[in-house]
């Protein structure tokens, strides 16, 4: 995963076998609601799915951005309904993590993924 120019657009990180778009929202998204749901609804037009996330939590909280984009692999991907997972090579795997929570749940899960019309 990396930076790919897809259409008209950069995206942050892109998984062309998921077919997924992972977006990290900073300052630079601030005021940008309508603008960024225009180039996501061209994005998921494309057959891809955009996973967004505020960049504070990736810098503080990447457990549960892991935890989140892991979820969204095992709900969405048939491949890994057989115990494959289609993000290793050579038996590394992309999403690290030591098994632990990071931080428990309180019901409000900040990292969820924005849907279309929201």
């Amino acid at each position: 995963m990396r930076q790919k120019p897809i259409d008209e657009y950069i995206v942050d990180f892109y998984c062309s076998k998921l077919k997924l778009v992972i977006e990290i929202d900073g300052e630079s998204h601030d005021g940008k609601f309508e603008k960024d749901m225009i180039r996501q609804q061209k994005l998921e037009s494309l057959g891809l799915t955009v996973l967004r996330f505020n960049d504070l939590d990736v810098k503080r909280d990447m457990g549960n951005v892991l935890m989140a984009i892991e979820g969204w692999i095992k709900e969405n991907n048939p491949l890994t309904h057989n115990g494959d997972n289609p993000l290793t090579h050579n038996g590394d795997n992309p999403l690290p993590h030591n098994g632990d929570n990071p931080l428990p749940h309180n019901g409000d899960n900040p990292l969820t993924p924005f849907s279309k019309g929201e």
